[in-house]
């Protein structure tokens, strides 16, 4: 355990700042969560059937070629976490960035099905999982305090990626070609990232002299890290009954959202709507998302993190049973509005619990095993809901079937108080 000893403010440029030198973080790993966007189901969806024409293939074959892409992702994740424990976020979040825009190059030039399933699995592991790990791991080392309202603002990055991604591919796609199309994304990745990791970036704010929110303290006076937050390891909070109640309720939104969000354009087809009213809901779900993050971001700094995360399952469970009322092109922005503000209550509140419950030492490890369990349901939900609906031949029967997750979910998250470490 460390204590802090606050520098003379005079040899400390940081502290020469007006403001927080953490709210300049927040811009990049907001930005960071906008460019994870080629690597999220929104943006690889829209390549999905020009690819598969173009390689001959079928629709099942893509998905799963998706889904085995996603699943092997989800392991390299407690990597990932590791490796930002020990090397911290400005060298992984550039050697990321490089990783990705190659991953994108990749995608220009694939003709068979191991190359295809290889560059699934490096854009759902460099973009869905590890760039957005590294930028809400840096949040929750940043702030402790302000880790609420940081992650809202943190989350404008990904409800921006989610309304502009899709239109962008969708003209790069029909002026340039899907191959093309994938060759762009590689520059605006790096064009837009790469610099802003490694020169704004920093490991921690006491790497550079500061505490998290600014904190200010006597010259004279030091600080324990105990007096700010309790840590614990990996191994530590994997002991707690806690960790495990936290982890099941986490999983409901990543495999329920991405089934329904791969499975769109058919959901409501088969409720006598067009694909392009399936295409309008992303309209209104992006700024509800932001909504719904302001909304939990600002609240869950007052009121206890699992009672929120609860809530967040009673408004997943409103949106599945809302689809079977769905007849008209109207109903879908009702139907948008819900589960976009339910995803964005859900993002910061699952970006804040972590860290709130088991400190920031070993948050990269933990945050990595939790998102190899996220990436992981989130690979198996479309497969899982397509199973059924072809089974039933029933999109309504299927999603209130599998409203019995979030309602054992939201039990699990009641359930989940904060660990108490003797």
């Amino acid at each position: 355990m460390h204590s802090y000893n606050k520098p003379d403010s005079t040899s400390n440029k940081y502290n020469k700042l007006p403001f927080y030198y953490g709210w300049i973080i927040l811009v990049v790993t907001g930005l960071g969560m906008f460019i994870s966007g080629p690597g999220q189901t929104y943006s690889i969806s829209i390549f999905m059937e020009p690819m598969r024409k173009s390689l001959g293939l079928s629709l099942s074959e893509i998905a799963s070629f998706y889904t085995f892409g996603s699943l092997t992702a989800a392991t390299l994740m407690i990597l990932v976490g590791k490796l930002f424990d020990k090397y911290g976020g400005r060298i992984l979040m550039t050697l990321i960035t490089i990783l990705f825009g190659l991953a994108c190059l990749w995608m220009t030039q694939v003709s068979n099905s191991y190359e295809i399933y290889f560059g699934f699995t490096m854009l759902r592991a460099l973009g869905q999982g590890a760039l957005t790990l590294v930028s809400t791991s840096l949040v929750a080392i940043w702030f402790i305090q302000y880790r609420g309202r940081a992650n809202a603002f943190n989350s404008l990055g990904s409800a921006l990626s989610q309304a502009i991604f899709p239109l962008l591919i969708f003209y790069l796609i029909t002026n340039l070609g899907w191959e093309n199309a994938w060759a762009v994304l590689t520059f605006v990745i790096w064009g837009c990232l790469l610099l802003p990791a490694i020169i704004i970036i920093r490991r921690s704010p006491e790497s550079i002299g500061l505490l998290p929110d600014g904190i200010k303290i006597e010259k004279d006076s030091s600080i324990n890290q105990s007096d700010l937050e309790v840590n614990w390891s990996l191994q530590e909070a994997m002991r707690t009954p806690t960790f495990w109640l936290l982890l099941f309720a986490s999983t409901s939104h990543s495999f329920i959202i991405t089934a329904l969000t791969f499975l769109q354009v058919p959901l409501f087809e088969s409720r006598g709507l067009s694909a392009e009213s399936a295409a309008q809901v992303f309209i209104i779900i992006s700024p509800m998302i932001i909504l719904g993050s302001f909304c939990s971001g600002f609240i869950i700094e007052k009121v206890a993190p699992r009672l929120l995360l609860g809530f967040s399952q009673i408004i997943l469970i409103s949106g599945m049973l809302f689809i079977g009322t769905i007849s008209a092109n109207w109903h879908t922005y009702i139907y948008g509005s819900i589960i976009g503000f339910g995803m964005g209550f859900a993002m910061t509140i699952g970006n804040v619990i972590w860290a709130n419950y088991y400190g920031r030492n070993s948050i990269g490890a933990i945050r990595g095993f939790v998102t190899t369990v996220m990436v992981g349901s989130a690979a198996l939900g479309p497969l899982s809901f397509a199973i059924i609906v072809d089974t039933t031949n029933s999109f309504e029967l299927t999603t209130n079937v599998f409203t019995l997750l979030p309602l054992l979910c939201l039990i699990a998250a009641i359930l989940a108080k904060p660990p108490i470490k003797n």
